[in-house]
C-alpha cells in the first residue's frame, strides 16, 4: 500500500507542478499578444503614413516638381519606398508571431482542462494517507510519507529543468545555423563589394533570406525557452533576464531587412546573434549544474527512505 501511495504523490506533484507552470506560461503569453496587437496597430499606422509619403513624391504637386528640379525626387522616392518595405517586412514577422502565441495559448488552456481537478485529487491522497498515519501510530510512518512528498517535488522539479535545457538546445541549434548563414551573407558580401557583380549579389541575398527564416525559428524556439524559464529562473537562481530574452530579434527585423546592401548591417547582425547563442548556452550550462545537484538530492532521499523502510 505504502509503495502505491508514494507512486500516486509523486505523480500527482508531477501533474500540480505542471499546472502551475502552464498557468504561468498562458498569463505571459497573454500579456505577449496584448504586447504584440499594441505593436501591429502601431506598425500599420506607420505604414498608411508612408504610403502617404511615397503617393505624394509620386504626385505632379509643386513640391514635387520642385524635387524632381533639383534632382531630389528620386532619391527621397527610394528612401521612402524602402522605409514602405522595412514596415511591411515588420508586419509580416509581427503577424507570424502573433499567430504562434494565439496557437501556443489554445494548446496551453487544452492542457490545463487535463489538470483542472488535481488539486482535489491530492487532497484526497492527503486524507488517505493521514488516515494510514493515524493507524499505524507510528512516528516513522509520518516521517516515511515526509519524504515521499519532498521525492515528488524534487522529481518534479527535475522535469522541469529537464524541459527547460531541452528548449535551450533547440533555440542554440536554430541560432547555429541562422550564424552560419550569416557568415555565408557576409562573405560574399565582401566579395560584391569589390566587384563580385550580380551571381555574388544574388547568392548573398539567398543567404540573407536563409538567415531570415533561421532568425524567425530562432525567435519562437526562444519564446517556448523563455516560458520554459519563467518557473525555475528564480529557485536556481540563473539570475537571467527573461524578458530579455524574446527582445534579440528586434534589432534583426527593426528596418535592417530593408537595407541589407549595407554590409555593416550584416555584420552587426551576425555579431547579435553569436552573442546570443553564447547567452543561451550558458543558461544551459547553469540548468544541467542546476539539474546534477537536484538529482544528487534526490538520490540522498532515496537512501533515507531506504534506510527508514528497514528500521520501519
Amino acid at each position: 500500500m505504502y509503495k502505491d501511495l508514494n507512486g500516486q504523490l509523486v505523480q500527482i506533484k508531477g501533474k500540480m507542478s505542471k499546472k502551475k507552470k502552464w498557468e504561468t506560461q498562458l498569463t505571459d503569453y497573454r500579456v505577449e499578444l496584448s504586447g504584440i496587437e499594441d505593436t501591429i496597430t502601431e506598425l500599420e499606422g506607420q505604414l498608411t503614413e508612408e504610403m502617404k509619403d511615397v503617393k505624394k513624391l509620386e504626385g505632379i504637386g509643386l513640391t514635387s516638381l520642385f524635387q524632381t528640379f533639383f534632382g531630389e525626387k528620386e532619391e527621397k522616392l527610394r528612401k521612402e519606398k524602402q522605409e514602405v518595405v522595412g514596415v511591411q517586412l515588420q508586419l509580416k514577422e509581427a503577424g507570424k508571431t502573433k499567430k504562434e502565441i494565439n496557437e501556443s495559448i489554445m494548446e496551453l488552456e487544452n492542457k490545463l482542462q487535463d489538470v483542472v481537478t488535481i488539486e482535489s485529487e491530492y487532497q484526497n491522497i492527503l486524507a488517505v494517507k493521514e488516515e494510514m498515519i493515524h493507524a499505524s501510530n507510528s512516528a516513522s510512518a509520518r516521517e516515511l510519507y515526509d519524504l515521499s512528498e519532498k521525492e515528488g517535488d524534487i522529481q518534479a522539479y527535475i522535469t522541469e529543468l529537464n524541459e527547460a535545457i531541452n528548449a535551450g538546445e533547440t533555440v542554440k541549434y536554430a541560432l547555429a545555423n541562422a550564424v552560419t548563414s550569416l557568415e555565408s551573407a557576409s562573405g560574399w558580401g565582401t566579395f560584391d563589394m569589390f566587384g563580385g557583380g550580380m551571381i555574388s549579389g544574388a547568392i548573398k541575398h539567398s543567404h540573407i533570406d536563409e538567415a531570415t527564416a533561421y532568425i524567425h525559428q530562432a525567435q519562437t524556439k526562444m519564446r517556448s525557452f523563455q516560458k520554459e524559464l519563467l518557473d525555475v529562473n528564480e529557485t536556481a537562481q540563473l539570475h537571467v533576464d527573461i524578458s530579455g530574452l524574446l527582445k534579440f530579434a528586434d534589432f534583426f527585423f527593426d528596418g535592417i531587412l530593408s537595407d541589407w546592401m549595407v554590409q555593416g548591417r550584416i555584420q552587426d547582425s551576425l555579431e547579435q546573434a553569436r552573442s546570443q547563442q553564447s547567452n543561451i548556452g550558458r543558461i544551459t550550462s547553469n540548468l544541467n549544474v542546476e539539474t546534477g545537484k537536484k538529482e544528487a538530492d534526490l538520490a540522498a532521499l532515496e537512501i533515507e527512505r531506504n534506510a527508514l523502510i528497514e528500521r520501519f
